[in-house]
C-alpha cells in the first residue's frame, strides 16, 4: 500500500456532492451508522461518490473514481438508531484502491489538484459572463415571489464554478464530469450554456394541469 494515500471510508449515493456544497442525508444501514459514528468519534472525514452501478442500499455499490470528501456538522439520533446527518463537502478526492473486506467500502486515495489559471484575460471574461448569468438566473426565480435579492459571489474562481454547478438541476454524469474536470475555465464553460438554458426555462411561466382533486374544496356537486 503506498503510503502517501489516505484511507478513506466511503458512502456511495446516487448523487453528485460538490466541494463546498451541503447536504443532509439519512442513515438507516447498521454500516453506514457504524461509518458515520466512527467518524464523528475520531472527527475524520468520509467520502460520497456517485454510484456507477448498484444499488444505495445492500450489496457494495460499484462507484466512480472521483468524489468530494465530507465533514459531520450536525447529527440526530433517532431512539431506534437512524441518523440524520448534515455534512459540508471539503475536497475532492481520487481512488486508487478500493477495500471492501468490511461493512462499508473503504478506498485508499489521493487529492484532485485543480490547474492554475494561466490566461488572466480569457478567466476575467468567462467569470464575468458566468456572474452575470447566475445572478440573473437567481433574479429571474425569485421575482416571481416579489423578493429584492443580492447575489453575493466567492471570489475564488474555482469555488464559484462549483457553487454554480451546485445549484444548477443537471443529470448526475453532467455533474460528476464537472467534478471530474480540474481546469476551473473549462468547467465554466461547461457551465454556461446550461445557465442560458436555466434562464429560458426560468423566462417561461409555468403552467400546471389542474384535476378535480385540486378544485375539490371550491367545487360543489349540488
Amino acid at each position: 500500500m503506498n503510503p502517501e494515500l489516505e484511507e478513506l471510508p466511503l458512502f456511495p449515493l446516487n448523487t453528485v456532492l460538490f466541494p463546498y456544497a451541503s447536504i443532509q442525508l439519512h442513515v438507516f444501514e447498521d454500516r453506514y451508522r457504524e461509518m458515520v459514528r466512527m467518524c464523528v468519534r475520531e472527527d475524520r472525514p468520509f467520502g460520497i461518490v456517485l454510484i456507477r452501478s448498484g444499488g444505495e442500499v445492500g450489496e457494495i455499490a460499484d462507484p466512480y473514481m472521483v468524489g468530494t470528501a465530507v465533514r459531520v456538522r450536525e447529527v440526530h439520533t433517532f431512539e431506534d438508531g437512524r441518523l440524520d446527518i448534515y455534512v459540508q463537502g471539503e475536497r475532492r478526492f481520487r481512488i486508487r484502491q478500493l477495500d471492501d473486506s468490511r461493512p462499508y467500502l473503504v478506498g485508499y486515495v489521493e487529492p484532485v489538484f485543480e490547474i492554475g489559471i494561466s490566461d488572466d484575460s480569457l478567466a476575467v471574461q468567462l467569470m464575468l459572463q458566468a456572474r452575470e448569468e447566475f445572478e440573473l438566473l437567481v433574479q429571474r426565480l425569485f421575482e416571481r415571489q416579489e423578493f429584492d435579492v443580492q447575489v453575493v459571489f466567492p471570489s475564488d474562481p474555482m469555488v464559484l464554478s462549483f457553487t454554480i454547478a451546485n445549484l444548477l438541476s443537471m443529470e448526475n454524469i453532467q455533474k460528476q464530469r464537472l467534478l471530474e474536470t480540474t481546469d476551473t475555465l473549462e468547467r465554466v464553460q461547461e457551465l454556461l450554456p446550461i445557465l442560458r438554458n436555466h434562464i429560458v426555462e426560468a423566462n417561461q411561466p409555468n403552467y400546471y394541469r389542474i384535476n378535480t382533486q385540486d378544485l375539490s374544496e371550491w367545487v360543489s356537486p349540488n
